[in-house]
């Protein structure tokens, strides 16, 4: 099969889900595509390149779908609600990689113009919310931080782990606010709630408009 953009940054991906970062190379993405490592960079000229080009895949196609969500939002709709869908489109996007939140997470390192173009919507977004500028850059990198840390932890594999009644019980007993509260909603409520959370606060730091005197 001819050798494409597409098909090394498809095997990259597949090997940063397997390796992360630092398990990535060149060659084995050359031998998942059963090629010579030489060959990859008529393409791509470098490993940095081909991480640019995978977060740029994953950002592109949360953009797209964040455009189609706020496309179709009622005309009244508020800034929350644009952040929501946003935010929501974004969560459903890199959950369909794996290890698409630690790729986006460090999509500003490789200057992905897909992940800038995201935090250029939702810096606009507060912007025209009213978030002063002062507050504003760090509102949306919170943002950002807390949908993919909590895709990541969706993405990570917890360990096996075998408990007898007897120790289920006792965390009950010793921890009943924590036990209650990690069954009390679904992953989806449980980031809808975070992120109206997170509005409230930035909410805060708007300040309401000046009636005339």
């Amino acid at each position: 099969m001819k050798l494409t953009a597409d098909r090394i940054i498809d095997a990259g991906m597949a090997v940063f889900a397997e390796s992360g970062y630092h398990g990535l190379s060149m060659r084995q993405v050359a031998e998942r595509l059963d090629a010579h490592a030489g060959s990859l960079y008529y393409h791509v000229p470098s490993k940095s390149a081909l991480l640019q080009l995978m977060a740029d895949r994953v950002a592109g196609q949360a953009y797209d779908a964040g455009s189609a969500a706020l496309a179709a939002l009622p005309d009244r709709a508020d800034w929350r609600a644009r952040v929501e869908a946003q935010a929501l489109t974004l969560r459903q996007s890199i959950r369909q990689h794996p290890g698409g939140a630690i790729m986006l997470a460090d999509s500003p390192k490789v200057l992905s113009t897909g992940a800038l173009s995201l935090m250029e919507r939702l810096l606009q977004t507060l912007s025209d919310a009213g978030v002063p500028d002062e507050h504003r850059s760090i509102a949306a990198d919170t943002l950002l931080s807390h949908i993919t840390g909590f895709v990541l932890q969706e993405q990570s594999e917890p360990p096996a782990l075998t408990i007898s009644a007897q120790d289920g019980a006792d965390i009950h007993e010793r921890f009943p606010m924590t036990v209650a509260a990690a069954s009390a909603y679904d992953q989806d409520e449980k980031f809808s709630r975070s992120l109206r959370l997170l509005c409230a606060g930035i909410e805060t730091l708007i300040e309401p408009p000046c009636s005339a005197g």
